[in-house]
């Protein structure tokens, strides 16, 4: 992965831009972007954006992301509704929940994903994760991904990434009745899982599914 700085500086030296005219496209103030191209420091999502359109290149390419072409994919988003590319963040691709959530050694990111997220402030408690099995098909099939938001807490019947005896991470539909927890598989293959009494302090929820992606191929 690049420094952010470095292609900063080789995109100005790309398109014949200076860092006088950078900030007269960008509005944003030379002092700020000598720090940028100094590598102090990172822009936020805004500037990222700003700078990106100025130099009439791909975001993500700016940011340092590997296998990641220079050229805008879509140059027509510039007379698009800007809510979306606004609130657009590059959010990291797990290949397990475990590595996901830190319950195993190995919690380092796979890939990363363009991922709109409504609260921007919230962006840190969004992971996505790639789903091993079938436990959850068809809704969620094998070779999925799932977007989740980390929180501790979710509602009877929805779906969560779900922490049991503090080392096996799973995908479930959770069900509340009284004293007790059960974990539900949409395959009906795979039996329910239930909690009772104490047992309940087992489960820990992780965090919400969010959102699904699945390939078409």
């Amino acid at each position: 992965m690049a420094k952010f700085h470095k292609q900063l500086i080789k995109a100005m030296e790309l398109k014949g831009i200076t860092q006088k005219e950078l900030c007269k496209k960008t509005n944003i103030p030379k002092s700020a972007m000598s720090q940028y191209m100094s590598g102090k420091f990172k822009p936020k999502q805004k500037r990222t954006y700003l700078l990106a359109k100025a130099l009439d290149v791909n975001e993500a390419w700016l940011m340092g992301f590997d296998n990641v072409s220079m050229e805008r994919e879509n140059k027509e988003e510039d007379q698009a509704i800007p809510l979306p590319q606004t609130n657009v963040f590059m959010r990291p691709v797990y290949d397990s929940i475990s590595a996901g959530f830190g319950v195993i050694a190995q919690d380092v990111p796979v890939d990363y994903m363009p991922t709109y997220i409504t609260c921007p402030s919230e962006q840190d408690k969004y992971i996505w994760i790639n789903v091993h099995g079938d436990s959850m098909s068809p809704l969620i099939d094998d070779g999925s991904k799932i977007l989740v938001k980390k929180q501790s807490s979710v509602d009877s019947g929805q779906i969560a990434a779900v922490l049991v005896d503090d080392e096996e991470a799973v995908v479930k539909k959770v069900l509340y009745n009284d004293n007790t927890v059960e974990l539900h598989s949409v395959n009906p293959y795979y039996p329910p899982r239930v909690f009772k009494n104490n047992d309940v302090t087992r489960v820990q929820i992780l965090g919400l599914v969010k959102e699904v992606s699945k390939s078409l191929q």
